[in-house]
């Protein structure tokens, strides 16, 4: 319940304020019903009245301190000119000296504390001996001057402890960000290690199937038994890669990437169910292809169905009414893809910011050693282009006996 009250006073200022102002006055009313009678120079509700008046400055203490200071300062009229000294009128002037002690620099601290207690060693030169009979000035001058001093030291060591806190949790705070960065990098060298030392257990079992295979063709009519071992081999060393490879996307993969999904990838085949998809989307697409289609590596046919679904999504998203289209090319040794449309395309005055889309094309075509140009055309819209070098898939290498 106490944690809670103060986290509720922290983030209201204001109200835990007036509740210290309620505090004073309920001081005053205490100091007062313990002071004879005889003693009492006003009535207890024209006390308490005054009291109110000099007590209100604290309401303001963190939310206009400036404001509050100069309306303590104003409160000095009155055992000046009305010959009223409350008791809530001290109390205010320590809490307003600690309080710029505490929140505050030194030098504006300082400069307040003085602004406040030099003018109260003047109002108590000032004051009429029947408000505080049988005390001398003196006295009364170097008390208050007392109290401003302990009130402005005690602010000043609450400061000192309440920065010093402050830069020890930023301290730590810095030290728990660098070790979980240095973990985080170990990780990742760790990761990078494992996934070279899988890379060549892959490479190595990729060669003996490519020698095995090899083997296989040699003996396949000569000596059936030693083909059919050797077919045995493979297999059971294709096993393994796949095994591998797995273990290596594991590695590699972070902890933010979602678990790799088993189904077939799409190919080139896809292009045309991609192309109907998007026309259903609200994107006139036109598609052609030029050439015939030849044998092609998984990766190459991922590759092309990648650039255009990221070209196509881009146009749906920013060229606005326009109209796209596809052209897929296949020469002997390379692979076109080229899309453009006819919507607004990048202003002059906002160019286009090289998105992760354009990236992760970018990296896909570096990979098989293409090539990818991206940008406006001469007569609007947006153009991107690949070029890919197609190398023939080996079903047939001659091989000496």
């Amino acid at each position: 319940m106490g944690t809670e009250l103060r986290e509720w006073l922290r983030h209201r200022p204001l109200a835990g304020d007036a509740l210290l102002a309620v505090g004073l006055l309920l001081g005053e009313v205490v100091f007062t019903l313990l002071t004879p009678r005889e003693f009492w120079p006003r009535s207890l509700p024209t006390a308490l009245g005054w009291s109110l008046v000099c007590a209100a400055p604290v309401l303001l203490r963190r939310v206009a301190p400036w404001v509050a200071v100069l309306a303590a300062l104003a409160t000095l009229a009155l055992p000046v000119a009305l010959e009223v000294a409350p008791a809530a009128q001290s109390f205010t002037f320590v809490v307003l000296t600690y309080t710029l002690a505490a929140y505050h620099p030194v030098r504006p601290a300082l400069l307040t504390a003085v602004l406040l207690w030099v003018p109260v060693a003047v109002a108590n030169t000032l004051v009429s001996p029947e408000i505080l009979p049988q005390i001398s000035a003196a006295y009364l001058v170097a008390n208050n001057l007392l109290v401003g001093i302990v009130s402005f030291s005690v602010g000043r060591t609450v400061h000192a402890r309440r920065s010093s806190t402050e830069a020890l949790r930023e301290r730590a705070r810095i030290a728990e960000a660098n070790q979980r960065a240095l973990a985080d990098q170990a990780v990742a060298d760790e990761r990078r290690r494992i996934a070279r030392e899988l890379h060549d257990v892959v490479a190595h079992h990729v060669s003996v199937m490519g020698v095995l295979a090899t083997g296989v063709r040699r003996v396949l009519r000569r000596d059936p038994d030693a083909a059919d071992e050797a077919i045995g081999t493979i297999e059971e060393t294709s096993r393994a890669t796949l095994r591998e490879l797995r273990r290596l996307l594991d590695v590699l993969r972070t902890e933010a990437e979602p678990a790799a999904d088993l189904a077939p990838q799409p190919g080139i085949a896809g292009i045309e169910a991609l192309t109907e998809q998007v026309r259903d989307a609200g994107l006139p697409v036109t598609l052609t292809v030029q050439g015939t289609p030849g044998p092609l590596e998984e990766g190459e046919a991922l590759t092309v169905y990648r650039i255009v679904q990221e070209a196509l999504t881009n146009a749906l998203k920013h060229a606005g009414t326009a109209t796209a289209q596809v052209r897929v090319s296949f020469a002997d040794n390379a692979l076109e893809v080229e899309v453009t449309d006819t919507g607004r395309g990048p202003s002059p005055q906002r160019p286009q910011q090289l998105g992760h889309g354009l990236v992760g094309m970018r990296e896909r075509v570096a990979l098989y050693g293409g090539v990818l140009r991206t940008g406006a055309r001469p007569g609007g819209g947006y153009r991107v282009y690949a070029r890919i070098p197609v190398e023939p898939l080996a079903d047939s290498v001659t091989w000496e006996d």
